[in-house]
């Protein structure tokens, strides 16, 4: 039994009916390159033989009643490896709008929260002969750095690994038993006795964050984005259960290109990218706004060795400048919105969003988002974001899943209500690739977004060249 950290109760808390809190990955590899027959049997085998390795798969909710406190994680006594492998087909012609198609219906729905909280889908009827492999795991077990972890534990060097680790001893599994209510309440009323320490060590620590942060702004003028100051767009509204996928690739040389003639990094690159394909698509839809947009930005706060699943994020604000028509100007305004957005991040400390989720119980994160939507308190103020945008840095080699090779892996991250859209970027091999996911009601026509996405690199690596 093993009681989760706040950040990941509070993932669990945070969702809603819309708001669904799990994490997509779409995998897309070619079996060609397998020496054995690659189809549903070879993966499942392949999961069967490694699930020692992910040890969160075969773990269920147990949660406290009445949310008084953050539920437990046990070895579920009922796991069934085949409720959570599944096997579907495309349509022809099996392209990324038919993939797109079906990873926004997988997405649309929320994890059984009876079961371990993950899924996957092996889709057959790719073009080219490739399958993919669309994950749907709850944030409650992974952040990105979680799910480079899981990355590692299933993929391989090589075509011709073996399906069992010859390195890694399988552990006899035991499952545990289901406790009762009673004793669930008798284990969170133990610690409630810590709650008014870690209450105002919270409040202390994140007082003095915020004055710091204050008086470094000011000593440096920092440019600084800050939520509650983004503009209302279109998909700034309450979100439906219903989702809308599309993706976007573009090569690694040319963003490395930009990143080494302008001096920044390979982040601010992506981020100004982002921007310029989003200054595109509001410009289309005639809803460009005058000022810079604010990006939630995911960030990960593991120390060195610190590995393992669960979540140890952070969040950074930084602004996406579409009202600026200089893409090179663009990249510029970015550099010193992350710069500022890093210093008040370590200024103020990457463990305040650890902290407050300690001393919250569940129960208060799920009313108060409840109560937000139901008020749908975001459309009558300002947003406290428009976007999520999240970067994660992937393997420069070639992975094999099963003897097949990855070619293509497109994450997705969660959305909420007046937050309606998130880009998540894994860079694999020589491209980049882009996971669009948003509210099919506010962002309908995401497609138009991803088509930027080269567009907006290729006027970049245009003005950087003149």
């Amino acid at each position: 039994m093993q009681r989760l950290s706040g950040l990941d109760a509070a993932f669990l808390a945070l969702e809603t009916p819309s708001a669904h809190m799990h994490v997509l990955g779409v995998v897309v590899v070619d079996p060609a390159t397998a020496p054995e027959p690659f189809g549903f049997d070879r993966v499942r085998d392949l999961f069967e033989a490694r699930l020692h390795l992910v040890p969160p798969f075969r773990r269920r909710l147990v949660e406290v009643p009445l949310g008084l406190h953050a539920p437990v994680w046990i070895d579920d006594p009922d796991f069934d490896l085949d409720y959570h492998l599944r096997r579907a087909a495309l349509p022809s012609p099996g392209g990324d709008a038919e993939l797109a198609a079906f990873v926004a219906d997988v997405a649309s729905r929320p994890l059984d929260r009876g079961k371990p909280l993950w899924e996957i889908w092996v889709v057959e009827g790719l073009d080219q002969g490739h399958v993919a492999l669309v994950s749907k795991i709850h944030h409650a077990l992974i952040d990105g750095a979680a799910g480079v972890e899981i990355l590692a534990s299933l993929f391989d060097l090589t075509p011709d690994a073996p399906l069992e680790p010859l390195d890694a001893p399988t552990p006899e599994w035991q499952p545990e038993r289901v406790p009762g209510e009673l004793e669930m309440l008798a284990r969170a009323g133990l610690s409630f006795a810590q709650r008014p320490v870690q209450f105002f060590k919270a409040a202390n620590n994140l007082g003095r964050g915020v004055a710091r942060a204050v008086q470094r702004a000011r000593a440096h003028s920092l440019d600084v984005a800050l939520p509650l100051t983004a503009p209302r767009l279109s998909l700034n509204r309450t979100i439906t259960p219903r989702r809308k996928i599309a993706f976007s690739s573009v090569p690694l040389a040319d963003v490395k290109a930009v990143k080494d003639a302008l001096g920044v990094t390979v982040n601010d690159v992506v981020l100004a990218v982002t921007a310029g394909a989003m200054r595109s698509y509001l410009a289309h839809r005639e809803e460009l706004p005058d000022r810079s947009l604010v990006a939630a930005i995911p960030t990960n706060v593991r120390g060195d060795g610190d590995r393992g699943f669960g979540n140890r994020v952070s969040a950074m604000f930084a602004s996406l400048p579409v009202e600026i028509d200089d893409p090179v100007e663009r990249v510029n305004a970015v550099r010193r919105s992350t710069t500022g957005a890093k210093e008040m991040h370590e200024v103020v400390g990457s463990a305040t969003l650890e902290e407050w989720a300690s001393v919250a119980a569940p129960a208060l994160f799920s009313r108060a988002m409840r109560v937000y939507g139901r008020l749908r308190l975001g459309e009558r103020l300002r947003p406290v974001i428009n976007l999520i945008v999240s970067n994660v840095p992937g393997p420069p080699f070639p992975l094999y899943f099963a003897g097949a090779q990855l070619v293509a892996l497109h994450p997705l991250g969660p959305i909420f209500d007046d937050c309606g859209l998130n880009v998540t970027v894994l860079s694999y091999l020589d491209h980049v690739d882009f996971g669009f996911i948003a509210c099919r009601e506010l962002v309908a026509d995401l497609d138009a977004l991803a088509a930027a996405v080269p567009d907006a690199l290729a006027e970049l690596e245009k003005a950087v060249a003149t």
